[in-house]
């Protein structure tokens, strides 16, 4: 089961295995796919993953394993939506907002729409979580 109570500033690769319930090799694997996954790493190296890290592997997770997007389609999909592309700089979910600036999402087949709000809600109910 998922412990999203405890909100820390960044958790190690094992915690977010755990987490997010995918192996940690998937995780090392996706950050040299995904150039939205780049967490930092610690002076022993190791990897520390941010709130906003593990945001982003919840997303790639939906697309690869829920809508069985491939790792290119699932590409695209994070490319049109950036946390550092919002407006404000907020980590919103205005790719999913019926009124976003992003045209290429308006105009999607209705799908992939729908597609996209289930996994806004998906993302809305684990973002209350943590």
């Amino acid at each position: 089961m998922k412990d999203l109570s405890i909100k820390k500033l960044y958790y190690s690769i094992s915690e977010v295995s755990k987490i997010t319930e995918m192996e940690q090799y998937v995780l090392r694997y996706w950050e040299t796919e995904f150039e939205q996954l780049k967490p930092q790493k610690n002076r022993a190296g190791n990897r520390i993953y941010t709130n906003k890290d593990i945001q982003v592997i919840l997303q790639i997770k939906s697309l690869l394993r829920d809508k069985k997007y491939t790792i290119e389609g699932a590409k695209k999909i994070l490319d049109t939506y950036t946390p550092e592309k919002t407006p404000t700089g907020d980590s919103d979910l205005s790719l999913f907002d019926n009124n976003s600036s992003n045209a290429g999402i308006k105009k999607e087949k209705p799908s992939l729409k729908k597609d996209l709000e289930e996994i806004k809600n998906l993302l809305e109910n684990i973002y209350s979580k943590i």
